[in-house]
């Protein structure tokens, strides 16, 4: 007697992001996982459908914009940090 396999929604939705961002076939990944491709399409539909590559899509936006802001940031920090180096360098040098 088969038994039924469960996946998880994140099981799903990561085996559906190798199809959307790595580009491989529904073909491939369904035979990596010994399931038919139509599932990983019913997947994809259902996420589709409820918004959640939406919210991905959006959600990795504000974090790639967050990562750029703290990289500047740190950018300056480092510049404000060798300057302040610097000036200490030159009034030690100064008190002598």
């Amino acid at each position: 007697m088969d038994k039924r396999r469960t996946f998880s929604r994140e099981y799903k939705l990561a085996e559906v992001k190798k199809v959307i961002e790595q580009g491989l076939s529904y073909t491939a990944v369904a035979k990596d996982l010994g399931i038919g491709d139509s599932l990983i399409r019913k997947w994809k539909k259902s996420f589709d459908e409820d918004g959640t590559f939406q919210a991905e899509v959006v959600g990795s936006q504000s974090i790639e914009a967050e990562l750029r802001r703290l990289r500047e940031e740190n950018r300056q920090l480092k510049m404000e940090r060798d300057i302040l180096k610097k000036a200490t360098a030159f009034f030690a040098k100064e008190s002598h």
